[in-house]
């Protein structure tokens, strides 16, 4: 079934106006008469239409309401080179992360300037859309601008509890042990990773002051490697928890 991303506010018309790029998209895929399209908004509401012989969407059942599982998921991840990072959201999409917060740490390789961070944000959303259209999520990450090391550190302090993935010895508890000794419910639990060249001892010193180090495995995993498996882990421990929040 087709999918396609919408405001809020079109899913509560019966036969709604697309905007010109929706439109587009439909006509790409020669969608026709009969077929149903599936409008979301990204914030867990779904709407079902049917393409009339005119190509107007006509609604062919009541707005549904996704509830989000009780706990969310916020990745911390040092930005990767190319489309190693648009692959990381595009994952971190998929297994229903909440937030993505790119971060510029002192050995990241990829170095952003001020308008630079605005535009690769725009991009890295459009990314977090067209995974969550492809992949039947209905909630859509929030993708912040990236940010300093120094600058991600209140908002891992303001997390339920933080997970991080560290090289360290001793090798520190494996990342699902940790997890589920402290898990409480629903709140803002999170994962942070490192880049390619791993933290800083400085940096690594600061974060673990406010969050758990973690192992990751017995090998050395690739820095958007590491990004998808900490996230995988969380989400499934959560999962297995059970229970919604609206």
């Amino acid at each position: 079934m087709h999918r396609l991303l919408a405001d809020s506010a079109l899913l509560e018309s019966e036969s709604p106006s697309l905007p010109r790029d929706a439109e587009r998209h439909l006509k790409v895929l020669r969608v026709k008469p009969g077929e149903k399209v599936e409008l979301f908004d990204g914030a867990g509401r779904t709407r079902l239409y049917t393409v009339e012989k005119s190509g107007a969407l006509v609604a062919s059942a009541p707005v549904a309401m996704h509830p989000r599982r009780a706990g969310s998921v916020t990745l911390f991840a040092c930005v990767t080179k190319g489309s190693r990072w648009d692959w990381t959201v595009e994952k971190a999409t998929e297994l229903g992360v909440s937030r993505i917060v790119p971060v510029i740490s002192e050995r990241t390789i990829v170095r952003l300037d001020g308008d630079e961070r605005a535009a690769k944000a725009e991009r890295w959303r459009r990314v977090a859309e067209d995974a969550a259209r492809q992949s039947d999520a209905v909630w859509l990450p929030v993708v912040v601008e990236p940010v300093s090391f120094a600058e991600s550190l209140p908002i891992v302090a303001e997390c339920t509890a933080c997970f991080v993935g560290a090289l360290a010895e001793p090798p520190p508890k494996p990342m699902l042990a940790a997890v589920q000794g402290a898990l409480r419910g629903s709140g803002d639990y999170a994962v942070y990773v490192g880049p390619e060249g791993d933290f800083t001892p400085d940096e690594l010193g600061s974060l673990l002051r406010i969050a758990v180090p973690v192992s990751l495995g017995p090998t050395v995993l690739r820095a958007e490697t590491a990004a998808i498996y900490a996230c995988t882990v969380l989400a499934a421990a959560l999962e297995a928890q059970g229970g919604c929040i609206a």
